[in-house]
């Protein structure tokens, strides 16, 4: 500013000078007067012209170069230019930061949605876009509640109490499968809101089938339990001869021995859920399990057929040259449970073929066929359920704890093989295991 009163005053006496040395003589102080004002004139429209170029840059927003502007007007431009720089370079900044930000909220595996003041949607990452089936561009500045006509989720928006969350179905669920979110809503800034969402549906099954379990093992030990508490009053109160004193010890027996397996089949599933799968460096040759398995299957069969005068007509291949890399306990508990379910489930004098064979890719089959009943398609699905019967009263006659095809599925899966089950009422059905060609080999010759 110093410079510009110096360099002012300094055209000023330029001007007082010439205009001195214009009009000389008595008329000298004239021409100083002429001279200052005359400089003065020019000294202001060269201001206003270069305040005039000034502003004609700011208008453009040419603020990316310099202005072609001298004197004060230029240090002024040239200050401007800077902060406008400094004020670009911390928009940029905060717009990265936005930009990271959303990026990592994009990458949540919860829902979010962002909503203003009137509920109405700014912004959402793909997980709420699957989670209520929102398209990010039609869907923007959309009302949520137009969108999301669930009456749950409408009550708790319309309430205003967002301190608990609430679990709502999901708009793309249906009765076969059923998705389940839970949605809670944060309220933030002059009215706004911050909707997120997570998928609960595994968890809801997972508590569904806590409660079933709980329920179906009390049931099936209870059932058990009353019978023995029966007979035990019966022995205490009653006298009795020796023959009712034997059949009921007999029952108590049957009874003891049905939770005896009941619980056996419960360990069996609970220590393959909890073991680490077994490693593919021990062979266990199939044939010994072939003989096992026939072993448990005829007695079964003797057992559930005595009194019907005919027995199953049992076939077991042989398997002499081939072994399975796995448990030997657990490739014998599945190999058993799927003789025993065709024995249970064929009537005497049906047919049951075993059969062990080398697929041509390399992997190997082991299948139970049987004559029996067969099973309607609408079960087949759900065989694998722990508990599931498609006839409970049959089961529990020929004492199934409704726990052997769970135990074969997971037997199935620690070992990377697949359970296939082929069956059609009055057709009889085919339950097979197939294992990965990784796992079978040809037994060395000696």
């Amino acid at each position: 500013m110093t410079w510009r009163l110096f360099r002012f005053f300094l055209f000023q006496l330029s001007g007082a000078f010439l205009g001195r040395l214009l009009i000389p003589g008595a008329d000298s102080g004239r021409g100083t007067i002429v001279g200052l004002v005359a400089a003065s004139t020019l000294w202001v429209l060269i201001d206003l012209q270069r305040g005039s170029r000034l502003l004609l840059w700011l208008k453009r927003g040419e603020t990316s170069t310099p202005a072609n502007v001298g004197g004060l007007w230029g240090e002024i431009a040239d200050r401007v230019r800077r902060l406008v720089k400094a004020r670009e370079l911390k928009a940029a900044d905060s717009e990265a930061r936005l930009q990271e930000f959303l990026a990592a909220i994009q990458a949540s595996p919860n829902g979010v949605v962002l909503l203003d003041a009137q509920n109405r949607i700014e912004w959402c990452n793909e997980t709420a876009s699957e989670h209520f089936a929102f398209d990010p561009k039609r869907d923007l500045m959309q009302h949520l509640a137009n969108l999301l006509r669930d009456p749950r989720f409408s009550s708790y928006l319309a309430g205003e109490d967002y301190g608990h969350e609430i679990v709502m179905m999901g708009p793309r669920s249906t009765a076969s499968r059923p998705v389940s979110l839970a949605v809670r809503l944060h309220g933030y800034g002059e009215g706004r809101k911050l909707l997120l969402s997570r998928d609960v549906t595994a968890l809801e099954q997972a508590e569904t089938m806590r409660r079933d379990f709980v329920a179906n093992v009390s049931h099936e030990i209870r059932t058990p339990l009353t019978v023995l508490s029966g007979f035990v009053e019966t022995l205490q109160t009653l006298p009795l001869n020796e023959e009712e004193r034997t059949r009921y010890l007999d029952l108590m027996a049957q009874q003891a021995g049905r939770m005896q397996t009941l619980v056996s089949d419960l360990l069996t599933l609970s220590r393959l859920e909890g073991s680490p799968p077994p490693g593919a460096s021990e062979w266990v040759p199939v044939q010994p399990l072939m003989i096992a398995c026939e072993q448990e299957g005829r007695a079964l069969s003797a057992l559930l057929t005595s009194a019907h005068g005919k027995k199953h007509v049992l076939q077991v291949q042989s398997a002499q040259d081939y072994e399975l890399a796995g448990s030997r306990n657990e490739l014998l508990s599945a190999m058993s449970n799927l003789l025993n379910n065709a024995v249970r489930y064929t009537p005497a004098g049906g047919t049951i073929e075993v059969k062990w064979q080398v697929l041509p890719d390399g992997r190997a089959e082991f299948s139970v066929r049987d004559s029996g009943l067969g099973i309607a398609p609408e079960h087949i699905s759900r065989l694998t359920e722990r508990f599931y019967r498609v006839d409970r009263s049959r089961s529990r006659e020929t004492g199934g704890t409704g726990l052997g095809l769970a135990i074969v599925k997971h037997v199935a899966q620690r070992h990377g093989a697949e359970l296939h089950i082929k069956s059609q009422p009055g057709q009889g059905s085919c339950f097979s295991i197939t294992f990965p060609a990784a796992r079978v080999r040809r037994i060395a010759a000696p």
